[in-house]
């Protein structure tokens, strides 16, 4: 680390380091215990899926993301994720014929892509934009590709400006390949993914396929991507530059979603728009900017005016092994890693650069435990190198920012989840994604299903066995009956037909300042 480098970690105070603050979403597929997708509705004990703040529905119907609050501390923020996925437990119900929660971020088995059920969100503007703009998303991609899971996690630290934080998001887009390989955990998938689909995916057992070296099949070529999107060179220099190109694909026409058409000819909507992007959110991103937002106000415009509050990191696979998906170590990680790339010299972005970033990232979501990968260099540096050195630098890089949130926190908690780190790094088989492979080898006949299968039931069980207090399971059902009374305020406080609403949410002055 340099002087400066230092004088910028230094300038955080303590209080500052403690008054980071954190948040998860955890998406999951409700599956049987065959291991294929239910296709049962939202469970209506559940609430609303439109208005429940900490249970709500990703793309498909049979697909639960599971939200924390904000929180001060890494335990208090996976103890609430705990209970949220007790209470959805619960609700499941406890025979064995019970749907369970895929623990996986590659999918289960499939139906038909036109069989996997869209989000419903009831007959309100706002709940049937949310699943028009679903239908679009499964014309443009197909259905199955958006029926990865993943989680998200949400970082934000006091006294950072805008400016700051997008110098976070440059420098965690060059080095975020260190995520996909010390906690990717996608290797293999279900051969019903991407049936009819052309791939480079080697096969294993009775209908799994995956990638040898492969750490993160979510994050690669199969995984969240879109030739569309491709053409989107996003510069994230600044709150201006990034608004202004995101402005661009929000509003201009792409011609095969033209062809699609906003609604067929029987009224029906086929999808929100016929540009690029519908809205904010079908921007594939390995990290994005975020602000609350106000109700009815566009993502893009509460950034431009109130600037960025908080990062959104994307890339983290479901852990397997992990019953809420992801542990303490990793998330002091994450703080680690976000602190790091605040701290570090970022310099401006390029296309070409942009470019680099996103072959490093699918080379080692295909690759990355292939002791041979070389990455681009990025940042204006030119040529190779190898991930095993280059990540070491990294880690290495890692270190003052671990003892400076020690020194905040007391305890070793944040330079034991580096070692830790370190030692997955020199340790390719103790990776996520190599022990999955390892374990669907010696105990499941290379079944990429049988595996996930067994370890979901494994994670139901301890999930049921923990106590759930009376008091608990009251609280959550006032909470599901409130978000039902909120969305049925909602339907009843609606004045517009749904077009003219969708006409008016998307009006490109509705993102300007």
């Amino acid at each position: 680390m340099s002087d400066n480098d230092n004088k910028r970690l230094s300038a955080i105070t303590s209080t500052e380091l403690l008054g980071i603050r954190r948040g998860i979403e955890k998406e999951s597929l409700r599956v049987l215990p065959s291991g294929m997708l239910a296709l049962t509705p939202h469970p209506l004990p559940l609430g609303s899926a439109l208005t429940h703040p900490h249970i709500t529905t990703d793309f498909s119907e049979s697909q639960l993301e599971l939200i924390t609050g904000v929180h001060a501390g890494v335990e208090s923020c996976l103890q609430e994720l705990t209970e949220v996925h007790q209470a959805v437990y619960q609700t499941l119900g406890k025979q064995p014929t019970a749907e369970r929660l895929w623990v996986g971020s590659m999918p289960c088995g499939l139906p038909t892509d036109e069989t996997i059920p869209l989000g419903r969100y009831g007959k309100s503007n706002i709940g049937r934009s949310k699943s028009v703009y679903r239908m679009g998303l499964g014309q443009r991609y197909g259905r199955r590709m958006q029926t990865i899971s993943g989680i998200h996690y949400n970082w934000s630290l006091p006294g950072v400006s805008s400016e700051q934080y997008f110098g976070l998001i440059r420098n965690f887009r060059r080095h975020s390949f260190l995520l996909l390989y010390l906690f990717g955990a996608s290797p293999a998938l279900c051969s019903s993914f991407v049936a009819g689909r052309q791939h480079e995916l080697q096969p294993i057992g009775a209908g799994s396929l995956h990638m040898p070296y492969g750490t993160s099949l979510r994050m690669g070529r199969l995984g969240y991507q879109s030739d569309a999107q491709s053409s989107l060179a996003v510069s994230y220099n600044s709150l201006e530059s990034y608004g202004a190109s995101l402005q661009d694909a929000l509003t201009r026409p792409y011609p095969a979603y033209e062809a699609i058409g906003v609604q067929n000819p029987g009224g029906d909507y086929n999808q929100l728009s016929t540009s690029l992007l519908q809205i904010e959110n079908e921007f594939y991103g390995t990290i994005r900017p975020k602000r609350v937002i106000q109700p009815g106000e566009r993502p893009l415009h509460a950034l431009r005016e109130r600037g960025v509050e908080y990062v959104e990191v994307r890339c983290m696979d479901l852990d397997p092994f992990v019953p809420v998906g992801i542990a303490a170590q990793t998330v002091r990680f994450l703080d680690v890693f976000l602190l790091h790339c605040l701290t570090q010299p970022s310099p401006p972005d390029t296309p070409e650069e942009i470019r680099a970033l996103a072959h490093n990232q699918h080379l080692v979501a295909s690759h990355g435990r292939d002791p041979q990968l070389r990455l681009q260099m990025v940042g204006g540096a030119a040529g190779t190198r190898s991930l095993q050195d280059w990540g070491s630098e990294l880690l290495a890089q890692c270190l003052p920012m671990a003892q400076a949130l020690d020194a905040a926190h007391g305890g070793e908690a944040y330079t034991q989840a580096l070692a830790a780190a370190q030692t997955t790094l020199a340790n390719p088989e103790s990776t996520p994604s190599a022990r999955l492979l390892a374990s669907m080898q010696q105990e499941f006949d290379n079944s990429y299903v049988a595996f996930l299968r067994e370890q979901s039931e494994q994670t139901r069980q301890t999930l049921l066995a923990m106590p759930y207090s009376a008091e608990m399971a009251a609280r959550f059902e006032a909470r599901a009956a409130a978000s039902l009374a909120e969305q049925a305020r909602i339907e009843a406080a609606d004045v517009l037909d749904f077009e003219a609403y969708r006409q008016q949410y998307l009006a490109p002055q509705r993102m300007e300042v």
